[in-house]
């Protein structure tokens, strides 16, 4: 590991303790300055302008709003916006689909926005899923934090609520959002690996921001490989505030609770479905909507006033942490349905545009640094991506209110707006609109206070504590998953030095994480622990950061995966498709022909999938029914035995006829478990399906 303290985990931690050979030195205002050591060059901007501070967003007060003073975070973010066209820099690969959402919950005591007045009012929306590291061409179930954005097209205009389905994120401030977005995205000098973090720069870049500590804990778990965008939760990251009629104001989290539970694969599944289907979630998304099963979310918020705020033991304002439920239950307000598939991709998924600066009248903002960076960012990026600023006229993007300004000409102008007056105020009869001090956004007259500095609040300075929290909420399973996520990334860091600051990290989660990083990475000694900026507290675990504490507890809105041969029980097939159907789920046919296959009652049953092309990886369950003579075909072909034996690598209930019993020898299956089930008439087919509500027979990975 690197003695040169400039490259220490605690370098960067920007809120640390003060040493005589730290490199980084505290200013008189308190910031942190790293000085350029030996032949290192000067970090300027673009005009040649040595940079005071790279780390920290000049702002008012420590925990102030962002200055636009600030050339440098302004010329860093202009420049990163702009890098790409027309791809997306993140979030390329997206799929959304229409819907709307209902309020459930009237709460007008909490803010002044509409459509919360009354519970029943729904509001169209639209809404985009998406990776973040890779391309538009990459694959689905790449490891990644899933975009969760929300346009809601209300009577006061349209609302965005841009988030993920993981509710921290890996930065305290916006200004480094381009440096954790270069090291995360492909090398430059070499273009690859694509959409993918199992790279030097990342990690890197991680091992020096201590900070994101908490976000690894959550991309290396399995929230990051979600099943279906219908399984995975969604939130609105930052602390926003509502305001109501009255002015009064309070905080508020937003968060989408996934109707069906939550739902993740396996690392090895997750490999493979990338290989069978690289639009496995598109793909999923579409059926389910085609289908009419709609996928629904319930919108809720965690509601908390200045007092609360006061005494958390983190900063509200800081997006690397969270509140839990346990300590703010979430109240539900609204439930979400996706119902409607676009007309044209390209015309609405690839050309909706989200800002976070989309609110309405009650919703205001806080300082989160990175939300005053975003309120930037998103709207100069449609800039480039979509070639001129009159991208809210694209009808996906446009408000389906009534709407009135002075905004005029640019590029692709698609209004033509009448009359003389193109100015305010003017004096003429037909003079346009005007400012409504009622009607408009009341800004919370939040008292602002403190010198300009570009620095980080002492407050922001816990980098671990909620990362423990977070490992140690999780089921035994849950946190092998973790381990085994570390362990394989950081084996493809090529850095001895990078892989063991990563190591120096865990020991402030949990010391059995760490030493078992350390033991599948081969470190002959494991490092000695990163010096924290401060002290990790322990914190009770919450239940509602595990996914399998969540689980859905039903078949709704699974699929099963049957694979038949000519011959097989025909009474089997269809007891077994009748009682998924009743669970809500779906049947996939797999054949070794697709034309499908004739059953023993000679009727002819049709196939979605040839079985070299419908690997069990795609499926919930599986069951595998054949005839004498089918089993013995499926034993000589390798895709069906890879079908059974990674069904039961992957943990998965599996279902099979007496004449299939063979096949699972061949497999190298060996002795079948609990999870196994013989299905020798039909009435254990309602059975078998009750039994797979439990989504994975974990007890086979013990």
């Amino acid at each position: 590991m690197t003695d040169d303290p400039i490259y220490s985990p605690s370098a960067t931690s920007q809120t640390g303790t003060e040493t005589a050979d730290h490199p980084a030195r505290r200013g008189e205002g308190g910031e942190w300055h790293q000085r350029p050591k030996g032949d290192t060059p000067p970090l300027t901007t673009a005009q040649g302008a040595p940079v005071h501070d790279n780390q920290n967003t000049l702002r008012s007060g420590p925990r102030g709003p962002a200055l636009m003073e600030d050339v440098h975070f302004r010329e860093k973010l202009f420049h990163f916006d702009h890098e790409r066209i027309p791809e997306r820099v993140v979030h390329a690969r997206g799929y959304g689909a229409h819907g709307y959402l209902e309020v459930t919950e009237a709460i007008p005591e909490l803010t002044a926005a509409s459509l919360f007045q009354k519970a029943g009012t729904r509001v169209p929306a639209f809404v985009r899923f998406s990776t973040v590291a890779g391309n538009k061409g990459s694959a689905d179930l790449a490891r990644d934090v899933r975009g969760f954005a929300v346009k809601l097209y209300t009577d006061q205009g349209n609302w965005d609520i841009v988030g993920n389905n993981i509710p921290v994120f890996f930065i305290q401030d916006a200004i480094k959002f381009p440096d954790l977005i270069h090291a995360a995205k492909a090398a430059p000098d070499r273009g690859f690996p694509q959409a993918q973090t199992a790279h030097d720069n990342f990690w890197d870049f991680i091992s020096l921001m201590p900070e994101s500590m908490h976000m690894v804990m959550w991309i290396m778990s399995d929230r990051a490989i979600p099943r279906s965008f219908r399984f995975m939760e969604g939130f609105g990251v930052h602390t926003f505030r509502f305001v109501n009629d009255r002015g009064e104001s309070h905080f508020v989290k937003f968060h989408w609770k996934p109707k069906l539970g939550l739902q993740s694969v396996t690392w090895d599944e997750a490999v493979k479905i990338m290989g069978a289907d690289p639009d496995f979630h598109r793909r999923d998304l579409w059926t389910a909507i085609q289908s009419g099963d709609f996928p629904e979310w319930e919108l809720g918020v965690q509601v908390f006033d200045d007092a609360f705020a006061d005494k958390f033991a983190f900063d509200v304002l800081d997006p690397t942490k969270l509140i839990p439920e346990e300590e703010l239950p979430v109240r539900i307000v609204g439930r979400l349905v996706l119902d409607r598939m676009v007309d044209n991709f390209f015309a609405e998924t690839e050309q909706v545009a989200f800002c976070t600066q989309n609110i309405v009248p009650g919703v205001d903002f806080t300082n989160d640094p990175l939300l005053q960076g975003r309120n930037f960012s998103y709207l100069d990026t449609q800039l480039k991506r979509l070639g001129g600023p009159n991208f809210t006229h694209i009808p996906v993007n446009a408000p389906k209110c009534p709407f009135h300004h002075f905004q005029q000409d640019g590029h692709m102008a698609m209004h033509a707006p009448q009359g003389r007056a193109n100015y305010e105020p003017n004096s003429w009869a037909q003079g346009g609109p005007r400012a409504d001090p009622e009607a408009g956004r009341q800004v919370f007259p939040e008292a602002i206070e403190g010198e300009k500095r570009a620095l980080r609040p002492e407050s922001f300075a816990d980098h671990y504590s909620q990362a423990r929290q977070f490992y140690r909420s999780q089921t035994e399973i849950e946190q092998g998953h973790i381990a085994e996520a570390l362990i394989f990334e950081l084996s493809k860091v090529e850095t001895p030095a990078v892989r063991e600051r990563v190591v120096s990290h865990l020991p402030h989660i949990d010391a059995d994480l760490a030493a078992r990083v350390a033991r599948g990475l081969g470190l002959a000694k494991p490092p000695k622990p990163a010096d924290p900026a401060r002290e990790p507290v322990d914190l009770p675990p919450s239940d509602a950061l595990s996914i399998l504490k969540n689980g859905a507890g039903r078949f709704e809105g699974r699929k099963l995966g049957l694979l038949v041969t000519d011959g097989a029980d025909a009474a089997l097939a269809r007891a077994l498709q009748d009682a998924v159907s009743k669970a809500g789920g779906m049947v996939e046919v797999i054949a070794p022909q697709i034309g499908g296959v004739a059953l023993s009652d000679g009727k002819t049953l049709p196939a979605q999938q040839k079985v070299t092309g419908g690997p069990s990886v795609l499926y919930d369950a599986v069951a595998i029914l054949t005839s004498a003579e089918g089993a013995e075909e499926l034993q000589g072909m390798h895709a069906a035995r890879s079908f059974v034996a990674d069904a039961f690598a992957h943990a998965k209930f599996i279902a099979y006829s007496p004449e299939a019993e063979a096949l699972f020898d061949r497999a190298g299956v060996g002795e079948p478990d609990a999870g196994v089930i013989a299905l020798n008439e039909p009435g254990d087919a309602a059975a078998f399906v009750a039994v797979c509500s439990a989504l994975r027979f974990w007890d086979r990975m013990g």
